[in-house]
């Protein structure tokens, strides 16, 4: 699932990181990166 793997890389960078960052480490696209952080900021992680 892309939010669990989104969190996973903003947990192992231990510096905040940029959308665009996170989507190439991630190896997602940018959108779907987008709606993985709302998701993430909903559930207050």
């Amino acid at each position: 699932m892309s939010v669990e793997l989104v969190f996973k890389v903003l947990k192992e960078a231990g510096r905040p990181l940029k959308s665009a960052e996170i989507a190439e480490l991630a190896g997602l696209d940018k959108k779907e990166v987008g709606r993985a952080i709302k998701k993430l900021k909903k559930k207050g992680r």
